[in-house]
């Protein structure tokens, strides 16, 4: 009976040992980033859309983004867009393969065509996904908006960014992004920030129907990007790609085909 008794307690015993390392490791596969930017990756760009059913658009939508925007082919109109941007509240937040600056409450909004979309968050790619006449940049800004009762619910502003002097708005938040070096889903508080300080540039920009440049990649995003092309000194692209550390070389998605788009440069006069 005794030794019954202690071979319940020793198979008791592996069976908790063997559930725990178990758990232990599923813990591990469900930190693990969901997808990445290495080309040879089993999680890279050209697999994203085999890994879920839900990111097939990736491999097989037909108005993906990033584009080339070539001058050669846009169409020049007028019809200016809005933005109403307010002081809120906002945290910045290392996703895993960006450094994203999220606001909380209400921190106005874009105006395009009679439809408000409020902002929600901005976050950073380097080198550029869009180029503009074959050329890339080193860091494209996309600040996202969204509203989930308009037939094209996401709206997203870029700004492209050459080697130069430093971005003052960028430069504001280095003390919290140098902190989360290497912590995937570490949050900072960023205090009170007005979108309005993020200096966006001229009132020119190209607008296309596109889709989001990370899974699930999503179509109907109307996208506007601003002609102008500010500035970032080498050391701040160091730093967002050193804060994620996700071993690839940049997070910039691999451009797509147009597939016949129309391409618009907005502006406020027939000139450019």
């Amino acid at each position: 009976m005794r030794q019954q008794r202690y071979l319940s307690v020793l198979v008791m015993f592996y069976f908790v040992l063997f559930f725990f390392s178990t758990s232990i490791r599923a813990q591990e596969v469900e930190d693990e980033r969901e997808f990445d930017y290495a080309v040879k990756s089993e999680k890279g760009p050209r697999m994203w859309g085999k890994m879920k059913k839900e990111w097939e658009a990736c491999n097989n939508g037909e108005m993906q983004s990033p584009i080339d925007l070539s001058n050669e082919r846009v169409r020049i109109i007028r019809k200016p867009e809005k933005r109403n941007y307010k002081l809120c509240n906002a945290t910045v937040k290392n996703r895993g393969h960006d450094i994203s600056l999220q606001w909380h409450g209400d921190a106005g909004s874009l105006l395009i065509n009679g439809t408000e979309y409020p902002l929600q968050q901005a976050h950073w790619h380097s080198p550029s996904e869009h180029t503009v006449n074959g050329r890339r940049y080193a860091m494209e800004m996309h600040m996202v908006h969204l509203n989930e009762n308009a037939t094209n619910k996401i709206a997203v502003i870029g700004v492209l960014y050459k080697f130069g002097k430093p971005d003052k708005f960028l430069s504001r938040l280095i003390r919290n992004i140098s902190s989360m070096i290497d912590k995937k889903d570490e949050v900072k508080n960023a205090g009170m920030i007005n979108p309005r300080e993020i200096k966006i540039g001229s009132r020119r920009y190209y607008r296309y129907l596109g889709s989001l440049t990370v899974p699930p990649c999503t179509e109907g995003v109307i996208w506007s990007i601003k002609k102008k092309v500010r500035t970032i000194s080498r050391d701040q692209v160091k730093l967002l790609r050193e804060a994620v550390h996700d071993y690839a070389a940049s997070n910039a998605r691999p451009m797509q085909p147009l597939n016949k788009r129309p391409v618009y440069l907005m502006a406020p006069g027939a000139t450019v």
